[in-house]
């Protein structure tokens, strides 16, 4: 059938109805967004939000109530979709934005595609990678990966990913969203080593839409999280308090779960297999800690600081 690209959208939008195929490549994905109210009567008041990518550029992709729990664990990141009869919207603007792997990609910032069950009622096919043509022109993904060493020279806020071998694990913790609220965020500390320094990844992973990778954090798992925030207390000793967390599009992954994924390809990924297979894993072992209360960042020396 006659495809359209998301430039060619972005140009033509406002003066059609109807519009043609797309054919894209999800870059990356966000947690899932529960919008429900008591006076509201919606039987599946979900969202996610996917970023998108062709030739010409990458755009946001919305899925909405009902096609959430039918099909965002089927949409990862890397996956191949052909998209029928779905609607175009001017974008909201107060979404977060991830960054992405390809600092040249041209962002469409403008408008986002809209999957509904109805008016009009999507058709979503995903296409199996063996079967995805190059002259497509389908972008690959791409990573930020950092190493360690590389950790304490960048900035606050700065987005990257991670590969580390989990060495502690806390207990997961609770958070208040807001001050007198009821809704809690979850999220456990965990530590990883990359082989690069002596320090380790200090990460708050926050429970995203992956409940099944967030409950089998273990030691000595190979451990992936991506679209991750550095974080630096800049009052207090910088290079103490640094550490990273999970950001709107964070994904993890552990042992068990990175077969056939697209950062396997990545060299830093690579690199850091290859000084795994160089480690003694009783050593290694001995040095893994679970559970228990971790305060972080530290309080004062003494109390009159604190």
């Amino acid at each position: 059938s006659k495809l359209t690209s998301l430039g060619q959208l972005e140009m033509t939008w406002r003066s059609r109805v109807h519009f043609h195929p797309l054919l894209v490549r999800v870059l990356h994905k966000s947690r899932l967004r529960y919008y429900g109210k008591p006076e509201k009567k919606l039987d599946m008041p979900y969202q996610a939000y996917f970023e998108v990518a062709d030739g010409s550029g990458m755009m946001s992709m919305v899925l909405w109530n009902s096609l959430c729990p039918e099909w965002y664990n089927s949409l990862k990141v890397g996956t191949v979709l052909l998209l029928e009869q779905y609607a175009i919207k001017t974008s909201y603007p107060f979404k977060t934005q991830p960054t992405p792997g390809d600092s040249q990609m041209k962002r469409f910032a403008t408008i986002e595609i809209s999957l509904n069950v109805r008016d009009p009622p999507t058709k979503i096919s995903i296409i199996p990678e063996e079967m995805v043509k190059p002259e497509w022109g389908l972008p690959e993904v791409k990573y930020r990966f950092i190493t360690r060493s590389e950790l304490d020279d960048l900035p606050n806020n700065h987005s990257c990913d991670v590969i580390g071998l989990v060495t502690f694990v806390g207990r997961a913790e609770r958070a208040r969203k807001r001050e007198h609220g009821e809704d809690f965020w979850l999220y456990r500390w965990a530590h990883a080593i990359d082989g690069t320094s002596d320090q380790p990844f200090i990460l708050e992973i926050f429970a995203t839409s992956q409940p099944d990778v967030f409950e089998h954090i273990h030691p000595m798992t190979y451990l992936v999280c991506t679209q991750m925030r550095v974080v630096r207390d800049l009052t207090e000793n910088p290079s103490r308090t640094i550490y990273l967390t999970t950001s709107n599009e964070s994904q993890i992954f552990i042992t068990g779960w990175h077969k056939g994924q697209p950062y396997t390809k990545d060299t830093k990924v690579k690199n850091f297999i290859q000084w795994t297979k160089t480690q003694n894993e009783a050593d290694q072992m001995k040095k893994t800690v679970i559970g228990g209360y971790y305060p972080f960042p530290r309080p004062p020396n003494n109390f009159l600081k604190y």
